[in-house]
């Protein structure tokens, strides 16, 4: 199985936390497609013929894109590679884009699950953000979709700045149940160089990021999603049984990926390749029959340190004898003498060759992570 993102670099405002490449200029957006669409037919092999199973449109906003060009990525992918009848394919999407007119086009074509960037439900919170829609544009546009029949459907919360007391976060969390999604993506909030909000806390026109405030709203959110059935199963996100983002677990689970557009990033189990951030050199090598992308070939190193930092992310854990099996069995002995640490401190709990993070683990989740890291070939 492998899944396929097509990273989209457009959006109407500049976040003032975010670092992803994106333009507000939609000048080239034609332009910008049409190299996508040649680098989708340069790339047809790179996953070896195997089955699709999860589409994935991010960017960037891919929802200011019409259903036909969303329609016309998604059947081009199926006239490349073996596109599974179940495969989840995913929108994101900004509440401002999700009015009626486009919902009801969106539910002609093959999208099939929605992740909605809210952020929060206080308008005061998103424009401090910058973000492009308002407080009742995002409640309306989770009804609206949902209205249209769509069940598969991801939120996106941000904690732990400095106007998110911990009652609005609260109000926030109760606001998801009500709304009866069954996922949720929920990031805290980190101050990125070369952001907007990092020069205005360098500036002190902004306070920086408290990290106490963050591990109490962790923690919150944790407890009340968990008491209303939801498995927390990734550092970041909560879902319902059967609601996990198959896509997303994929990346958890080193499955082959490959990534389209600007700053796209692609995985194939051996090797990393990522697109030139830059949307004009891009399309001028898409249209020369050339990709703009930088490679690196993972050692075995490299390999063991990414399936420990991803899979202690996961209630899955890190299994020790895949690590053993797959990478050595002196890499199992490094990384057993690194957890006694974190195991006596309470942070991680082993049965089976499995290793998961306790809840006060899942507070200092890359620590871990990085102190068990190899050095070693």
């Amino acid at each position: 199985m492998a899944g396929i993102y097509l990273h989209i670099p457009f959006c109407k405002k500049a976040c003032f936390y975010c670092d992803f490449h994106f333009s507000t200029s939609v000048k080239y957006r034609q332009e910008v497609i049409q190299a996508m669409h040649s680098e989708l037919e340069l790339q047809k092999g790179h996953l070896a013929g195997a089955p699709i199973e999860t589409i994935y449109f991010g960017g960037g906003t891919p929802s200011i894109l019409s259903s036909s060009e969303i329609q016309k990525f998604i059947d081009h992918i199926s006239a490349l590679h073996w596109v599974s009848a179940s495969a989840e394919i995913t929108l994101e999407a900004n509440p401002d884009d999700l009015d009626e007119q486009q919902v009801r086009a969106l539910r002609q074509t093959s999208i099939n699950r929605f992740s909605i960037g809210v952020q929060s439900f206080y308008e005061e919170d998103l424009r401090w953000m910058n973000r492009a829609h308002t407080a009742s544009e995002a409640d309306g546009a989770v009804k609206r979709v949902q209205d249209a029949g769509f069940e598969n459907i991801t939120l996106d919360l941000i904690y732990g700045y400095p106007l998110l007391s911990d009652q609005k976060w609260a109000s926030n969390i109760a606001k998801v149940i009500e709304l009866g999604v069954p996922h949720l993506s929920a990031y805290a909030m980190t101050v990125e160089h070369r952001t907007a909000l990092a020069h205005f806390i360098k500036k002190g026109k902004q306070p920086d990021m408290d990290d106490h405030q963050s591990s109490s709203q962790f923690l919150a959110l944790i407890a009340a999603l968990t008491e209303r059935g939801f498995d927390h199963y990734e550092i970041s996100n909560f879902a319902k049984p059967g609601f996990y983002s198959r896509h997303n677990t994929s990346y958890w689970k080193g499955v082959s990926y490959l990534g389209i557009g600007p700053s796209a990033h692609s995985f194939n189990g051996t090797e990393r390749r990522w697109n030139i951030a830059n949307n004009a050199r891009y399309m001028e090598s898409l249209s020369k029959g050339l990709i703009a992308a930088e490679r690196e070939t993972l050692t075995r190193k490299d390999r063991v340190n990414e399936y420990i930092m991803t899979s202690l992310r996961t209630m899955w854990g890190m299994d020790l004898l895949k690590i053993e099996k797959e990478f050595g069995h002196h890499y199992r002995l490094q990384v057993e003498h690194q957890l006694e640490e974190f195991a006596k401190k309470g942070w991680l709990d082993i049965a089976d060759n499995i290793v998961t993070l306790s809840l006060q683990g899942k507070l200092f989740a890359d620590h871990i992570a990085a102190s068990l890291f190899t050095e070693e070939e």
